[in-house]
């Protein structure tokens, strides 16, 4: 599983697994079942301490991202993803309301919010 972490990022390097695999699951990258790198793997290959990635797999275990089965492993546990789509739909729209707010004080027009947004994005 490719995992990048980034000492640049304003994240812990936990926070930075934890995002992509959640991101992954929300993605239908993972699938409900998928068997995850057993937490010392994903220790060695991305250069990490076990007690990093163990945050990450127990932050995704407490969110309902994953479950663990002793002896076996990590996979992914059956998530309404509906419900996680529309939670972030609602945290889209907030920020979008929080844009428009702040263009207006600023008398941003729509076209250089366009060409804002399509900037940062090829960026990202």
């Amino acid at each position: 599983m490719e995992i990048i972490i980034s000492n640049a990022s304003k994240l812990a390097i936990y926070e930075q697994i934890y995002k992509q695999i959640k991101d992954k699951i929300i993605s239908g990258k993972l699938n409900e079942g998928d068997l995850l790198p057993s937490m010392r793997a994903m220790a060695k290959d991305l250069r990490v301490s076990i007690i990093t990635t163990k945050r990450a797999y127990d932050e995704l275990e407490r969110d309902g991202f994953i479950y663990t089965v002793a002896g076996k492993g990590c996979f992914v546990a059956d998530k309404n993803l509906d419900i996680i789509k529309e939670n972030y739909l609602k945290k889209i729209e907030e920020h979008m309301l929080e844009i428009n707010r702040l263009a207006a004080i600023c008398e941003i027009d729509d076209e250089t919010l366009a060409n804002m947004y399509s900037l940062i994005k090829e960026e990202h």
